[in-house]
């Protein structure tokens, strides 16, 4: 039986990371409301190196922002949360993993005890780094919703948070945890300055000499208007596993850039980037409804996402990311047997 067509023509899967482990945990078999404590067995060791810090998230139910010409009071739901790209995608990957360890460099106020607290509450381990005297970075999310939409999202990040100064010293006297794991996952953000990208590169490099793999996320999704392709190839030439939305990858590339024309943009990665890769690509119509999973003369399989109308956003794709990292360790990529875990 020929499998059917994704919307740029690739097969799809018939067990797909949204399916298998399912997103939390929930394999879409049995269950298709998004909920779940995660998978029966939780498997593997994974170390993530990124962003930490405090959030304030507000929606805006009533209001536009395209409407707003003055200074306006609303009342909305609003709250302030532990953050960051590290501490998002350990939130949503203790429902998969055995052991979570996070590494990030955090300022040194009263912030700081509430960030410790909230890994320990997640259950994931704390190896973060501090650097005295400065505040915590925080950023704000705000999201305006006119009518049933999805709305417009504006994200305000502190300037230069304590995370763009963690450096290759720092990651090195944490290389045990580096060297332990099944799975090293990291980030662009590290990429916007150089000493942060510099322990990027340390961090990779001491992954894949023990034998650790690499999996790296390239946000920001504007990350082509921040860094020239010769700031992030290198990272990716290091990487076993990118995900990424492929207008952002097309645009680094300077290739035209379409949300359902991705299949036009493999050969441009096989030419741009050594090596065999495991690509995710996100397309789509807010490139996140889609992905496709490609390795140069290997794996080409599509599979919906399972996001839409009526799914939350924020989170989404760091619950989508937890599935796909357990998928590929387990083998799900290759069709090959399962990855044996690092002992215990």
């Amino acid at each position: 039986m020929t499998p059917p067509e994704g919307p740029a023509g690739g097969a799809v899967s018939p067990r797909s990371p949204a399916e298998w482990p399912g997103l939390d945990g929930v394999d879409r078999g049995g269950r298709a409301d998004g909920g779940g404590d995660g998978v029966d067995e939780r498997r593997f060791d994974m170390f993530v190196i990124g962003d930490v810090g405090i959030e304030v998230r507000a929606t805006l139910p009533d209001v536009r922002f395209a409407d707003v010409h003055a200074d306006r009071l609303t009342y909305a739901p609003a709250r302030a949360i532990v953050a960051g790209t590290a501490v998002n995608l350990a939130r949503s990957a203790t429902r998969y993993f055995r052991r979570v360890g996070v590494l990030g460099k955090v300022g040194d106020d009263d912030f700081t005890p509430a960030i410790r607290r909230e890994l320990r509450r997640i259950g994931a381990g704390d190896h973060l780094r501090v650097e005295p005297g400065v505040p915590n970075g925080v950023s704000v999310m705000l999201r305006d919703r006119p009518g049933a939409g999805a709305g417009v999202r504006l994200l305000v990040v502190q300037d230069e948070p304590p995370g763009r100064r963690l450096t290759a010293a720092e990651v090195r006297s944490a290389a045990a945890g580096i060297e332990a794991a099944d799975v090293l996952v990291t980030d662009g953000y590290s990429l916007l300055s150089p000493v942060s990208r510099e322990a990027l590169h340390t961090a990779a490099r001491i992954a894949r000499d023990a034998g650790t793999r690499v999996a790296f996320d390239l946000v920001p999704h504007d990350a082509d208007a921040r860094l020239p392709a010769d700031a992030v190839v290198p990272m990716l030439a290091l990487a076993d596993l990118v995900i990424s939305e492929a207008p952002t990858l097309a645009r680094l590339l300077g290739r035209p850039s379409s949300p359902h024309e991705v299949r036009e943009l493999l050969p441009a990665l096989d030419r741009a980037v050594p090596g065999r890769p495991l690509w995710l690509l996100r397309f789509g119509e807010t490139s996140l409804e889609h992905a496709l999973a490609y390795q140069r003369d290997g794996l080409l399989m599509e599979y919906p996402t399972g996001y839409g109308d009526g799914v939350e956003r924020a989170g989404f794709g760091d619950r989508l990311a937890a599935a796909e990292l357990y998928w590929w360790l387990s083998g799900g990529a290759s069709g090959a047997a399962d990855v044996a875990p690092r002992s215990a």
